[in-house]
Formats: structure tokens, sequence, C-alpha cells
């Protein structure tokens, strides 16, 4: 029995059925409909005062209809999978989206092949409570021997597996296990009355064989370093300067300040500033943005969407034009082109659109220390908080963690709790110079757009000549 055999079976329904729902979702009209059925086990635990003192888990389960017709969108959904509840889902869905066009199922049922991304070795729903204290338990060790100041630490490790089952009006079905697993820290130090506290994680689409003494460590150290570094570290005088990105976690600016307003549903709706801009130079030659959902075990990768589109690497901007924006069916129907795997959704109870994945910057050719040192006076930023965008004009706030001086062609002090501030655009033509060391950061990145969604980031170093640094 193949994995669309098994997750029929499970959900209770078999192809005939699937072919009668759709049929009763398009019966009011309707040029497109899918059905989207998901089964999710979610684990989570967490350590606190030195001790495992939290654990929980939450299954979830049921489907959801969508109904296209033109421009209006009918979508239901439901927490039980019988004929009768799924029948009532696609009526309303249908009626929605009633419409004078009326599509039909086709008689042949076409599985979606694709590359699976995320084999699991060993499954969540076999991994015991009791067997991954000991990670949570050596994660708090590492942390307090790494330095006399920690004074308490915060873990936690998380585990899903969804397990997925399409259909749609054209015949076409799939079934995706995605596995997700999340490992984060907090590490807090107390000296002389004066108290900091830093982060790290580390998330990735792998099954139990995740937790590991060396994720562990990398965690453990990453959080220590970024901690107690704070305590040299100043705030900076603001204004108007040089700012190297460094490689990594920036991406986070990429994905906010840039990444959402390629999303297609702005730019159909002339909400993005580059909805005028396909085709067009909008930065350097030596600047390639991509969104990609192909990379091996990464967080935001998908095997196939959620509307039923294979997951693919798209180049929004390449050497320096803007060559696509991330579609999904609804935009790409509209722009007469083609999917790019970008329709995602929360869970069943939302419908897909357009949402970045793993989204980066390609390496250029430069040294990150020949960037530095080509900076007299700036700063070097590389642990980002938050932030807040504005998609239509693309301005940006963010909140940077920690970073440093760059005096002279060098990092000198440390700096802390400044933010950054431009417009996306405007960031993006004032990158100057390109590092050779792209980084995708491996954190557990989540990014919200009216739902949410796993996403990933990187980047590699680059000089944006100038941008306004909010500091004392």
């Amino acid at each position: 029995m193949n994995n669309t055999e098994r997750l029929l079976n499970f959900f209770g329904v078999t192809t005939e059925d699937l072919r009668k729902i759709i049929d009763k979702a398009l019966s009011s009209g309707g040029t497109y409909a899918d059905l989207f059925f998901e089964y999710t086990v979610a684990n989570e635990m967490a350590l606190r005062d030195g001790e495992v003192n939290s654990a929980g888990s939450h299954i979830d389960y049921g489907m959801g209809v969508r109904v296209l017709s033109n421009e209006r969108t009918g979508y239901a959904y439901t927490e039980i999978t019988s004929t009768d509840a799924m029948m009532r889902a696609a009526l309303t869905a249908s009626g929605i989206a009633s419409g004078s066009i009326k599509s039909s199922t086709p008689v042949e049922i076409k599985n979606i092949p694709y590359k699976n991304r995320y084999p699991i070795e060993i499954e969540w729903l076999k991994a015991t409570v009791s067997s991954k204290i000991p990670f949570l338990n050596y994660l708090n060790t590492r942390i307090f021997e790494s330095d006399r100041r920690v004074n308490k630490v915060l873990a936690r490790v998380s585990d899903s597996q969804t397990e997925v089952l399409f259909f749609n009006s054209l015949g076409e079905i799939y079934s995706d296990v995605r596995p997700m697993a999340s490992l984060t820290a907090t590490c807090i130090m107390e000296e002389n009355g004066r108290v900091e506290n830093a982060s790290s994680s580390r998330s990735f689409r792998m099954g139990a064989e995740f937790l590991s003494m060396k994720v562990v460590e990398q965690v453990a150290d990453e959080a220590v370093d970024r901690c107690k570094i704070l305590f040299d570290a100043i705030q900076p005088k603001g204004g108007e300067m040089p700012v190297v990105m460094g490689a990594g976690s920036s991406g986070i600016l990429l994905h906010e300040a840039i990444g959402h307003a390629f999303e297609a549903d702005f730019n159909r709706q002339n909400i993005s500033i580059f909805s005028d801009k396909l085709g067009k130079k909008i930065c350097r030659d030596e600047i390639s943005v991509v969104d990609d959902g192909t990379i091996s075990f990464n967080r935001g990768s998908v095997n196939i969407d959620d509307e039923g589109v294979v997951g693919q690497k798209t180049y929004m901007v390449k050497d320096g034009v803007l060559n696509s924006y991330l579609h999904d069916r609804i935009s790409a129907e509209y722009y007469k082109t083609s999917p790019t795997g970008n329709g995602r959704r929360e869970s069943f109870r939302f419908m897909p659109l357009p949402r970045m994945r793993a989204t980066y910057m390609e390496s250029g050719k430069s040294r990150e220390s020949d960037i530095i040192g080509s900076v007299k006076k700036g700063i070097y930023v590389d642990n980002f908080s938050n932030g807040q965008v504005q998609i239509g004009a693309g301005d940006f706030t963010f909140y940077v963690k920690s970073g440093w001086l760059i005096e002279n062609g060098k990092l000198t002090q440390p700096i802390k709790d400044i933010n950054i501030i431009g417009n996306g655009p405007e960031a993006l033509a004032n990158i100057v110079a390109v590092g050779d060391n792209l980084k995708i950061d491996d954190g557990t990145w989540t990014c919200g757009k009216e739902q949410y969604c796993p996403v990933s980031c990187g980047m590699p170093s680059v000089l944006v000549s100038s941008l306004t640094v909010g500091g004392i």
C-alpha cells in the first residue's frame, strides 16, 4: 500500500468520494476546486529552573474545500470527515464562489510526482517523552558550565508530523508527510546587578534523528556567545551611515522588507511598490534573490505546496532584474504564468496564499573582510530580533539585538539595542557589495501573513551604502 492509499483509508474516503465532493463544490459554478485533508500530531517539552517541568501534545484533524470562480473564492472546512460533513463544506464553498461557468472532474486521476526533500529516519510518533529529556538536561548543563554569570536557562524542544492528502478538479492527487523539529534555548546572565539575555535555535524538517548532542551543543554555545558579548556592548550614536549585514540571519530583513513585496497577491492588488516593475532593473547586476522550496530538510521547504504545485526554486531577482513574483494558482492565472509552488496555508482551516519558503540572496564575489575594510565609519549587524514593515511603501524598522561598530575598516566595539530604519526597495538598490559567504539561517523563523507558516532565510554579507541607525 502506498502512502496515498494509506491516507485515503485513514481519512475514510475513496477516490469516488473525492470526485463527488468536488462535483458538489462545483455545483453552483466554478472553474476549479480542491480538497485539502490534514492530520497533525504536535508535541512540546520545556525546561525551566534546571528541570523539565512541562510537556504537552496536540492533535489536529480535518479538511478544507476551496472553489475558484473568476475573481471569487469560496472556502469552508470541517473537523469531521464524514460524507455529510464534507458535502456540507463543499456546498458552502460553492455558494460563496457561485459563478456562471461550471467545470467538471476528469475521469482519469493522476498522481503528482515529486522528490521527497525531507525523508524521515525516525518518526516522531515513535519518539518517547523519556528519550527527549536527556537532550534538554544536557543543554541546561552545557550553558551553565560555559560561564559563571549564567543564572537561568529556558529551553524547549518541539516536534510535529503532518500528513496531507490533496485532490483537485483537474484529477490531480498527492500525499505528503511533513515533519518539523525545533530546539530553542535562552541564556540569562547576571553580573553586578546587570542582567542580559540571548537566544539561539535550530529547526529542520526532520524526524527524531534531529535530536543529537551536536545540535544541542550548537544551540547552547551560540546562546552563551550571544549573551556574554552584551556586557561589553554599547548603544552607538545614531544617524545615516553604511551598514554591513552579516551572513545568515540578516536574511530576515530581506524576507520582511523585500520578499513580501514580491508576493503576487500584493502586486495583483497594486499594493506592492514593485507592482509595475516586473522585468525591470531594480538593483545591481551581481544581486540575485531566490525563494526556494527545494533545500533538503530546510524548515521552509515544501515537496509540493498546499494547492498541488511541486516545490521549486524561484528567482525573484535575477542579475538585478525583477524576474518573477511568487505565485499561487490565483495570481498565476491573473498574470497568465505558471504557479511557483508558493501556495501555502497554516492548516486546513485556511485557504492558501502566496507565501515565502526559504528566501535568500545568492553569493557575490567579495570577501567579508574586504567589505568591512571598505567602511570608514558604520556598523556591522548580525543578530536581528523583530521589526515592522509597510508592504506598500516598503518602509521598515528592525530591532538589532547585537552587532559591532566599524571604525577605519575594523570591527571595534560591540553594540546592542539599536534600530535599523529604511526602505526595502531603496536598501536593495543601495547594496554596493555582496559577499561570497551565503549562509542559510536555520532558526525557528515563522512568517505571519493573516496566518502562520514556517520559513527560513539567508544572506551573504552585504554592504548597504546608507541606512538610518537609531541609537543614542
